[in-house]
């Protein structure tokens, strides 16, 4: 990035002239873990705040388009790092060159007309907070995997640096993730099997991190030899921190039906029929299953809602 005049409490401060219209909010979406989630804060005017723990430590950093630019300012001691990630972290690396929009339905040509020129699939370099986020979304509730988030976060993990609007907290370091007793977890409300599965990603975090410079049928081969670890969990952090545009979320009960509601109209999709559906868009299949979420072309609800297990009470 290049450098810029910044005020004095930032720690590092740059402009990037993005060569397109970046949408800070489409673009950065996927990695908040809902509303509550104290590592990402978007204010009314667009700007977005967001914590990560670098490799040199942890760090805050705003960031806000300005005259068509992104102005990027960061505190702690992963600023620099951060500041220098913003590129990355706002889809730069990505190509949409190819897509095939002209094999899109009509209820998605409209989206893609709109997003064409502002959203990228992003590359956070982050392997361990995407894994680990995965992790507690595994085969359980939306509710309860970002309760477990935001537990493991604001208890674990320590306050952000810099003047951020509100409070905010840094995903914790592996050392700590390693510390916390079995009856944390379970007040947290965090299943056994994902706890389990969580301390076994934390035993090497240096080889998870190697993740993001691994080609991706390497860095698929060393996440999934972690016992708990498999496709979906893979594809997921695939999308965030590899910025993996053919990464698919197979296996997820709502992104099928989602995805098959929108080409085709049918209530009742299923990962084999979503398969078939994606062939045409090989290498941006995650492309395309992002932009059914972000047109919000959903399938209508229908049926009870699943039910929150309280596993506190075991």
């Amino acid at each position: 990035m290049a450098p810029s005049a910044s005020p004095a409490t930032p720690d590092a401060h740059g402009s990037w002239a993005a060569p397109y219209d970046v949408d800070l909010a489409r673009v950065l979406g996927p990695f908040r873990r809902g509303g509550g989630d104290p590592t990402h804060l978007r204010l009314p005017d667009g700007t977005w705040w967001r914590t990560c723990r670098t490799p040199d430590g942890p760090a805050t950093l705003r960031l806000a388009a300005v005259a068509g630019d992104i102005d990027a300012a960061a505190w702690g001691r992963g600023a620099h790092w951060a500041v220098e990630s913003v590129p990355a972290l706002l889809g730069f690396a990505d190509d949409p060159a190819g897509f095939p929009a002209d094999r899109l339905p009509p209820a998605l040509t409209d989206a893609w007309r709109r997003l064409a020129q502002r959203w990228r699939v992003p590359r956070s370099e982050l392997v361990l907070e995407a894994l680990i986020a995965a992790i507690l979304e595994q085969k359980i509730t939306g509710v309860e995997a970002r309760r477990g988030w935001r537990a493991l976060v604001r208890h674990a993990g320590e306050a952000a640096p810099g003047p951020t609007p509100e409070p905010m907290w840094v995903f914790p370091s592996a050392d700590r993730i390693r510390r916390i007793p079995s009856w944390q977890w379970h007040r947290w409300g965090v299943p056994p099997s994902h706890s389990a599965t969580i301390l076994r990603s934390v035993t090497s975090p240096g080889r998870i991190e190697q993740c993001a410079s691994l080609p991706a049928s390497d860095a698929e081969r060393r996440l999934r030899s972690i016992p708990g670890i498999g496709g979906w969990t893979v594809a997921e952090v695939a999308q965030r921190a590899f910025g993996d545009a053919d990464a698919v979320s197979f296996g997820d009960f709502h992104v099928a039906q989602h995805f098959v509601y929108a080409f085709t109209g049918d209530r009742d999709g299923s990962d084999e029929r979503m398969a078939e559906l994606m062939a045409p868009f090989a290498g941006h299949r995650y492309r395309v299953q992002r932009l059914v979420e972000v047109a919000g072309v959903l399938r209508p609800a229908r049926g009870p809602r699943a039910t929150i297990t309280d596993h506190r009470r075991w």
